[in-house]
């Protein structure tokens, strides 16, 4: 399952964002944000202990949809794996749109987005509430098409230990892989808080569907890359980082005039203006 593998890749993750920090002064020239590093492994363990106590209630979930399938794709063949990453990739880019244009996904996507500085371990730093707010269910498309439910979770976790060398400022742009990867470059700007950046580049190992669907864009020259929220968090206790943006979103549904503005705020994109009149 997803958990069990990325349980197991997560001391070698840690080791690796550790190791960029001892050289972080050389790299950059600048001090290492200590305190946001051991914020993120702080964040890293907490969901590492919520995938032990949630994953098998998903993987039941998933197991129930497998059960109605109208056929089966078999994953005993390189077409058949080929399949499933391009399938899994392509679920991915919709649910990390998703997360980015809805607020009550965003209350926990948002986590991920809060570092003000981008590390390796920026990208262990994942929010604990994803099953609270239906993170998973656009997946549950891949067993109703077919696809094993250990597969699944095998490539997502492929998918996402790809992204982990993304989180970086140290590599350039790499040439024409830039058209078809999700390259350090490609998702410097999706973690950007700048405006010409923000909602770009939601792909996990490629950015085929965000140039398909009109989302890509380049890091430009000119701009650099700003990131961080677009109101910075500067917290780095765990626990805040996981929940503030639950605590905005819910706040601004106590000050919302209406039912209709009360669900903008749950469900309308996240920076919506809050109607109190």
């Amino acid at each position: 399952m997803t958990q069990h593998i990325l349980l197991f890749a997560l001391p070698a993750l840690v080791a690796i964002g550790l190791l960029e920090a001892l050289f972080w002064r050389r790299l950059h020239g600048s001090a290492y944000p200590w305190g946001e590093g051991f914020a993120s492994i702080g964040v890293a363990i907490g969901q590492a202990v919520k995938r032990i106590l949630a994953g098998g209630i998903v993987l039941a979930l998933f197991m129930a949809v497998w059960q109605i399938r109208p056929w089966t794709v078999p994953l005993d063949s390189v077409w058949g794996l080929a399949l499933l990453m391009l399938a899994v990739e392509f679920v991915y880019y919709w649910h990390h749109r998703l997360h980015h244009r809805v607020r009550w996904f965003w209350a926990t996507h948002a986590v991920h987005h809060s570092p003000n500085h981008l590390t390796f371990l920026t990208a262990v730093r994942l929010g604990w509430t994803s099953e609270i707010s239906g993170g998973f269910l656009p997946f549950l498309v891949l067993p109703l098409l077919g696809f094993h439910p250990i597969g699944v979770f095998g490539a997502l976790a492929v998918n996402l230990l790809y992204q982990f060398w993304i989180h970086t400022e140290t590599v350039p742009r790499l040439g024409w892989l830039e058209y078809v990867l999700n390259t350090p470059s490609n998702h410097r700007v999706h973690h950007a808080s700048n405006e010409r950046y923000l909602d770009r580049n939601f792909g996990g190992m490629l950015v085929v569907f965000d140039r398909l669907f009109g989302t890509y864009a380049a890091e430009a020259a000119e701009e650099p890359c700003r990131y961080g929220l677009t109101t910075p968090l500067v917290s780095t206790n765990p626990v805040t980082i996981a929940f503030h943006e639950w605590g905005n979103m819910l706040r601004d549904v106590r000050r919302a005039r209406g039912l209709r503005a009360k669900a903008r705020m749950l469900f309308g994109p996240p920076g919506a203006p809050l109607e109190t009149r």
